[in-house]
């Protein structure tokens, strides 16, 4: 305010103090783009009519909200899109775990605290910074919204419209500067911020993530069936994985990161530096028996504020019969899965009597 008069709005300011702001907070890279998704929707109705999202309802339900940003917030004239770094640094190399069948492996981005609180509080608090800032401009009252993967949000084409990346072949967001071991955070506001360019492309004739997927789950460049992901199968799907695919999903007991370690960009990639994302509970290097062996109270406790807790002890458990059933038969393996025949859950007992069959003689 100069002498009680509200200042002249200069949003090309406002967006230069939004990145610092967001730098200051712990994210990487900020870009803002419009919302017009236009081009991505007739992909996404596509998709959904095709039933590659498998058993996610809640990709459909919201109808065009997803892709209309206006929709979903009304007002929203600009979508601030944000990068966080994840990879845990000094987490054991995940090729040697995925190669040690009685080793569980985990995705890297779940190792540590729950990404959706800390980027949501982070999100947060830039939103009031844009609101304190704006409340002294000659210009509209700021509204906005944060979220993180947490709402019908195109996110992974939004941040590739501002020009956080580009969209790579196993639908992943992609960095020259650090490949796509990353969150993304983004808050929908109704100020006309100027916006950025998209990047170019660098995925080239490149396909060792389509080659490299245990299922088959990357159907073509840029489509993913859902129903065949491992991160689908572990976290998603609430019922029985699908007897075929069993054997595919190794030694992986929660997500997969296949395509992402063998993608040539994440060379580049650096190790997270927030404390957050650190390694918890040894998740990087842990046996399946000694995981299989947790009962609900252990999982519970060990897995608060993980992003794991919310698959809930049943679904881990299904998870890792599997995994036992792939492992390298053991007398320990066998007695280990045979200790939960008797489990009260119908789908626990179904995947155990599958690791067994997978170890008899």
């Amino acid at each position: 305010m100069q002498n009680g008069n509200p200042q002249q709005t200069n949003y090309t300011t406002l967006a230069a103090q939004i990145r610092a702001w967001a730098h200051e907070l712990g994210f990487q890279a900020v870009c803002i783009s419009d919302t017009d998704l236009s081009a991505a929707e007739s992909g996404l109705l596509e998709w959904l009519a095709l039933g590659l999202h498998g058993e996610m309802d809640y990709m459909a339900k919201h109808g065009t909200k997803r892709s209309r940003p206006a929709e979903l917030l009304p007002g929203t004239m600009r979508v601030i899109s944000l990068r966080m770094n994840y990879a845990p640094a000094g987490a054991r190399d995940s090729s040697q775990i995925l190669a040690e069948g009685e080793r569980a492996f985990i995705s890297r981005y779940a190792l540590g605290r729950d990404y959706h609180k800390v980027l949501r509080n982070r999100l947060a608090k830039l939103a009031e910074k844009i609101r304190a800032e704006v409340a002294g401009f000659d210009g509209p009252n700021f509204d906005g919204r944060v979220f993180t993967d947490s709402a019908p949000v195109l996110e992974v084409e939004l941040a590739r419209k501002a020009g956080l990346g580009w969209r790579g072949k196993h639908t992943l967001l992609l960095s020259r500067d650090h490949g796509s071991r990353f969150f993304l955070g983004e808050i929908y506001v109704n100020l006309p911020l100027p916006v950025d360019e998209p990047q170019q492309e660098h995925c080239g004739t490149c396909t060792r993530c389509i080659d490299v997927c245990p299922t088959r789950a990357i159907i073509a460049p840029y489509r993913l069936d859902a129903r065949r992901c491992i991160s689908y199968l572990t976290i998603e799907l609430k019922g029985c994985i699908p007897v075929e695919l069993r054997p595919l999903i190794g030694n992986r007991i929660y997500g997969c990161d296949d395509c992402q370690l063998v993608c040539p960009w994440n060379g580049f990639a650096q190790a997270g530096v927030e404390p957050d994302f650190a390694v918890r509970h040894g998740l990087d290097d842990v046996s399946l028996l000694e995981l299989f062996a947790w009962d609900e109270a252990e999982f519970n406790a060990r897995l608060a504020g993980s992003a794991i807790y919310r698959i809930g002890h049943e679904q881990w458990l299904r998870n890792i019969a599997v995994a036992l059933g792939n492992a390298p038969k053991s007398a320990a393996v066998i007695a280990a899965v045979k200790s939960r025949a008797g489990h009260p859950s119908a789908l626990v007992r179904e995947h155990v009597a599958w690791a067994l069959a997978r170890h008899a003689d």
